[in-house]
Order: structure tokens, then C-alpha cells, then sequence
């Protein structure tokens, strides 16, 4: 798994890098033709991660229920983002990707509830849900890139 961890790394260092070079009102704004914005997409392939490697695996979280409900998959950004909120997005996008290779690497990861994703492919294990991670993070990079031009 060092390899996904690896991607899911170099992922979240190309999206720190467009929180970082980004005002508040920049990542809140939602350019027309989207349906979200910079900062929901940031928090939400957290959200998202969380669910799909934690959550499925029967285990405890590391997001809010707060932030789960703003940001998981069915949402879009119902007001703005406050600076608070975007500081505490930027504190979890390295915490948590580190706190799941230190579990993976311990083992904590037992049982795992099958869930097929709304691409058709079924996850059924942890492995498949941190590889699925990180297309989908994949997907959301690609958006981001869209917006940041148009903000």
C-alpha cells in the first residue's frame, strides 16, 4: 500500500498548493457553470476519505459530523466558508492522510462494509477504498484545476 499512500500524498500536496495561492473569497466563490467551489472540493475529498477508509471500516472518524454534513458527497456549499473553517480544512489535509498510513501500518483495519461507489465499482476491503481514494481524489483535483482558473 506504500504506493497509494505515495499517490494520496502527492495528491494532497497539488491541492495544498491551490488552497495556499487562493484569498478566502476565491475559494468560496463558484464560478457559473459549477455547482461548487474551491474550498468545498478541498474539504470534501477529506470528508470523503474519511468516510470511505473509517466510516466503512466500522471505526471512528476524524472530521467533525459538521464538516461530514457540509461536504459529503450530495451537498454543495450552502453559504461561505469562514477563515476558521478553511485553517481548520488545511490542518486536516495532511493529519489525516497521516494518521491513516500510521493505522494501516498497525493493523487497526479489521473489517470492512461493502459499498459499491456511484462510478459501478464496489469496494470490499480497505485496500480497494484507499485505491478508490485516490481516483476519486483524482477527479476533484481535476475540477479544482477548472475553477482556479475562472476565480
Amino acid at each position: 500500500m506504500t504506493s497509494a499512500f505515495n499517490v494520496n500524498t502527492t495528491s494532497r500536496n497539488m491541492i495544498s498548493k491551490i488552497l495556499e495561492k487562493h484569498t478566502l473569497e476565491q475559494l468560496n466563490k463558484i464560478p457559473e457553470g459549477f455547482g461548487n467551489n474551491l474550498i468545498w472540493n478541498i474539504a470534501h475529498v477529506i470528508v470523503t476519505q474519511q468516510l470511505l477508509v473509517y466510516k466503512l471500516s466500522g471505526l471512528p472518524i476524524m472530521v467533525s459530523d459538521e464538516l461530514v454534513e457540509k461536504y459529503k458527497k450530495g451537498t454543495k456549499p450552502e453559504q461561505a466558508a469562514t477563515q476558521d473553517e478553511v485553517d481548520e480544512i488545511k490542518s486536516l489535509l495532511f493529519s489525516t492522510i497521516e494518521k491513516t498510513k500510521e493505522d494501516y501500518a498497525n493493523g487497526i483495519f479489521k473489517n470492512y462494509t461493502e459499498y459499491p461507489t456511484s462510478t459501478g465499482f464496489v469496494l470490499n476491503s480497505v485496500q480497494d477504498a484507499l485505491n478508490f481514494n485516490n481516483f476519486h481524489e483524482g477527479l476533484h483535483i481535476g475540477i479544482l484545476m477548472s475553477i482556479r482558473k475562472l476565480v
